[in-house]
């Protein structure tokens, strides 16, 4: 499996113990950027790595920052990315099995880096689950393109 990561200063910390944790299981896993802790500006690494993960470059994307709010509202920008906000296992978990969530999104200082990791798990092992979801992620899609195309 191939994953996509990225932050910003506030969230390299988490971004760099997540490579490790991840290739460590054998995931190839490329890394976006920041490469410091420097301030800098998300948008500069979060969307290259929405971006490669819409192109079906990457399985999934992880990305990080204070909060995580910007950095899914940046990926969720482009087309074909489904980014969400996790917070604990459960909205990872309902995040792909109603959502087929394409990314994550997770802020550093909202939960240690024990629970982001726990999170980080529950997202790549859950299944979307179909069914009833299907349509509901079909108009999604519809709306996008209805955006993109107006």
């Amino acid at each position: 499996m191939k994953i996509a990561v990225a932050s910003d200063h506030a969230g390299y910390e988490y971004k760099e113990q997540v490579k490790t944790f991840l290739d460590q299981r054998g995931y190839e896993v490329m890394d976006f950027g920041t490469h410091s802790a420097q301030p800098c500006d998300y948008p500069d690494y979060i969307r290259p790595a929405a971006q490669a993960v819409a192109e079906g470059k990457f399985d999934f994307g992880i990305v990080f920052g204070g909060s995580g709010n910007g950095e899914a509202m940046v990926a969720n920008k482009v087309a074909g990315i489904r980014c969400a906000v996790a917070w604990d296992n459960l909205s990872a978990q309902l995040a792909r099995l109603h959502n087929n969530a394409n990314m994550i999104s997770i802020g550093q200082r909202m939960m240690s880096i024990e629970e982001a990791l726990e999170i980080i798990q529950t997202f790549i092992a859950t299944e979307f689950q179909g069914g009833r979801h299907e349509e509901r992620l079909k108009k999604m899609l519809d709306a996008e393109r209805q955006c993109r195309d107006s």
